[in-house]
Protein backbone atom coordinates (compact mmCIF):
# COMPACT_ATOMS: atom_id res chain seq x y z
CA UNK A 1 0.00 0.00 0.00
CA UNK A 2 2.91 2.22 0.88
CA UNK A 3 4.60 1.76 -2.65
CA UNK A 4 1.27 2.40 -4.31
CA UNK A 5 0.92 5.76 -2.65
CA UNK A 6 4.39 6.03 -3.14
CA UNK A 7 4.27 6.04 -7.04
CA UNK A 8 0.67 8.22 -7.00
CA UNK A 9 2.11 10.92 -5.68
CA UNK A 10 5.75 11.07 -7.25
CA UNK A 11 2.81 10.74 -10.66
CA UNK A 12 0.47 13.60 -9.20
CA UNK A 13 4.23 15.60 -8.65
CA UNK A 14 5.49 15.16 -12.17
CA UNK A 15 2.52 16.53 -13.37
CA UNK A 16 2.36 19.72 -11.22
CA UNK A 17 5.69 20.12 -11.68
CA UNK A 18 5.55 19.74 -15.59
CA UNK A 19 2.16 21.96 -15.86
CA UNK A 20 1.16 25.32 -16.99
CA UNK A 21 -1.02 27.29 -19.11
CA UNK A 22 -1.42 28.99 -22.54
CA UNK A 23 -5.46 29.58 -22.85
CA UNK A 24 -6.56 29.87 -19.22
CA UNK A 25 -8.03 26.45 -17.87
CA UNK A 26 -6.29 24.19 -20.15
CA UNK A 27 -3.23 22.18 -19.13
CA UNK A 28 -0.12 22.45 -20.84
CA UNK A 29 1.96 19.44 -21.50
CA UNK A 30 5.73 19.71 -20.68
CA UNK A 31 7.76 21.46 -23.80
CA UNK A 32 10.95 20.80 -24.67
CA UNK A 33 13.10 24.41 -25.46
CA UNK A 34 14.28 24.84 -28.78
CA UNK A 35 14.85 27.16 -31.74
CA UNK A 36 11.30 26.48 -33.44
CA UNK A 37 11.03 27.98 -37.47
CA UNK A 38 7.69 29.30 -39.22
CA UNK A 39 6.22 26.76 -40.79
CA UNK A 40 4.04 27.63 -43.39
CA UNK A 41 0.30 25.39 -43.39
CA UNK A 42 -2.45 28.08 -45.05
CA UNK A 43 -3.14 31.95 -46.35
CA UNK A 44 -5.27 34.03 -44.54
CA UNK A 45 -6.70 37.63 -45.56
CA UNK A 46 -7.81 40.42 -43.15
CA UNK A 47 -10.81 42.25 -45.08
CA UNK A 48 -12.73 45.68 -43.78
CA UNK A 49 -16.49 44.59 -43.37
CA UNK A 50 -17.03 46.59 -47.02
CA UNK A 51 -14.62 43.67 -48.94
CA UNK A 52 -11.44 45.85 -49.20
CA UNK A 53 -8.07 43.73 -48.36
CA UNK A 54 -5.73 45.17 -45.85
CA UNK A 55 -3.64 41.74 -45.51
CA UNK A 56 -2.45 38.88 -46.57
CA UNK A 57 -0.55 36.61 -44.03
CA UNK A 58 0.87 33.03 -44.35
CA UNK A 59 -0.12 31.56 -41.38
CA UNK A 60 0.69 28.44 -39.28
CA UNK A 61 -2.61 26.64 -37.78
CA UNK A 62 -3.11 25.74 -34.36
CA UNK A 63 -5.52 23.49 -33.87
CA UNK A 64 -4.67 20.58 -31.60
CA UNK A 65 -4.78 20.78 -27.42
CA UNK A 66 -0.67 20.73 -27.86
CA UNK A 67 -0.76 23.51 -30.08
CA UNK A 68 -3.48 25.89 -28.35
CA UNK A 69 -1.55 25.20 -24.91
CA UNK A 70 1.83 26.55 -26.82
CA UNK A 71 1.13 28.84 -29.53
CA UNK A 72 4.14 30.90 -30.29
CA UNK A 73 5.76 30.23 -27.16
CA UNK A 74 9.65 30.07 -27.14
CA UNK A 75 10.27 31.89 -30.40
CA UNK A 76 12.09 34.45 -31.12
CA UNK A 77 10.84 36.29 -34.46
CA UNK A 78 8.24 36.19 -36.85
CA UNK A 79 8.27 37.92 -40.00
CA UNK A 80 5.57 40.84 -40.57
CA UNK A 81 3.08 38.80 -43.09
CA UNK A 82 3.15 35.82 -40.65
CA UNK A 83 0.64 34.99 -37.84
CA UNK A 84 -0.72 31.66 -36.16
CA UNK A 85 -4.24 31.11 -36.40
CA UNK A 86 -5.80 29.29 -33.39
CA UNK A 87 -8.55 27.00 -34.83
CA UNK A 88 -11.11 25.98 -32.03
CA UNK A 89 -14.31 23.73 -32.13
CA UNK A 90 -16.94 26.19 -31.07
CA UNK A 91 -17.03 29.67 -29.78
CA UNK A 92 -16.69 30.30 -26.21
CA UNK A 93 -15.04 32.66 -23.87
CA UNK A 94 -11.01 32.21 -23.97
CA UNK A 95 -8.26 33.92 -22.83
CA UNK A 96 -4.76 34.15 -23.89
CA UNK A 97 -1.41 35.10 -22.06
CA UNK A 98 2.08 35.67 -22.57
CA UNK A 99 4.13 33.04 -20.65
CA UNK A 100 7.02 31.75 -22.46
CA UNK A 101 6.34 33.91 -25.75
CA UNK A 102 9.55 36.05 -26.29
CA UNK A 103 8.20 38.63 -28.59
CA UNK A 104 5.66 41.27 -28.39
CA UNK A 105 1.96 40.17 -30.00
CA UNK A 106 -0.95 41.85 -31.43
CA UNK A 107 -4.16 39.52 -30.38
CA UNK A 108 -7.13 39.51 -32.71
CA UNK A 109 -9.82 37.48 -31.66
CA UNK A 110 -12.75 36.44 -33.78
CA UNK A 111 -16.39 34.74 -33.61
CA UNK A 112 -17.44 32.15 -35.27
CA UNK A 113 -18.79 34.24 -38.37
CA UNK A 114 -14.71 35.47 -38.91
CA UNK A 115 -15.59 38.65 -37.55
CA UNK A 116 -12.97 40.58 -35.11
CA UNK A 117 -15.07 40.63 -31.79
CA UNK A 118 -11.99 42.35 -29.62
CA UNK A 119 -8.02 42.57 -29.68
CA UNK A 120 -5.16 43.39 -27.33
CA UNK A 121 -2.51 45.36 -29.02
CA UNK A 122 1.28 45.46 -27.83
CA UNK A 123 1.08 42.41 -25.58
CA UNK A 124 3.88 42.25 -23.26
CA UNK A 125 6.48 39.50 -23.94
CA UNK A 126 6.69 36.68 -20.54
CA UNK A 127 3.64 38.68 -18.36
CA UNK A 128 0.84 36.18 -17.70
CA UNK A 129 -1.89 38.65 -17.19
CA UNK A 130 -4.68 37.28 -18.82
CA UNK A 131 -6.26 38.86 -22.15
CA UNK A 132 -9.95 37.81 -22.29
CA UNK A 133 -11.85 37.79 -25.13
CA UNK A 134 -14.88 39.42 -23.53
CA UNK A 135 -17.29 37.39 -26.42
CA UNK A 136 -17.47 34.17 -27.43
CA UNK A 137 -14.51 33.45 -29.81
CA UNK A 138 -13.92 30.76 -31.96
CA UNK A 139 -10.67 32.21 -34.16
CA UNK A 140 -7.78 34.18 -32.67
CA UNK A 141 -5.06 35.74 -34.69
CA UNK A 142 -1.30 36.71 -32.98
CA UNK A 143 0.47 39.02 -35.25
CA UNK A 144 3.76 41.32 -34.51
CA UNK A 145 2.81 43.57 -31.70
CA UNK A 146 1.94 47.22 -34.09
CA UNK A 147 0.68 45.78 -36.81
CA UNK A 148 -3.21 46.25 -35.45
CA UNK A 149 -2.50 49.92 -35.63
CA UNK A 150 -0.05 50.01 -38.97
CA UNK A 151 -2.70 48.21 -40.96
CA UNK A 152 -5.86 49.63 -39.03
CA UNK A 153 -7.35 46.91 -38.04
CA UNK A 154 -10.62 47.41 -36.25
CA UNK A 155 -13.74 45.36 -34.37
CA UNK A 156 -15.75 44.06 -37.15
CA UNK A 157 -12.97 43.72 -39.33
CA UNK A 158 -13.11 39.66 -41.00
CA UNK A 159 -10.59 36.93 -41.99
CA UNK A 160 -10.40 34.45 -44.25
CA UNK A 161 -7.96 31.79 -44.30
CA UNK A 162 -7.11 28.50 -46.24
CA UNK A 163 -4.80 25.33 -45.75
CA UNK A 164 -2.01 24.73 -47.97
CA UNK A 165 -1.71 21.25 -49.35
CA UNK A 166 1.96 20.29 -48.77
Amino acid sequence: MIRKNLFLSLGLASVILFSSCKEDGEPEKEIIEESIEFTKEGELSLIKPEGDTIKQLDIEIADSEYEHATGLMYRESMEELQGMLFIYDDAAPRAFYMKNTYIPLDIIYYSSDSTAVSYYENAEPMDETSLPSGEPTQFILEINAGLIEKWNIEIGDKIFFERTED
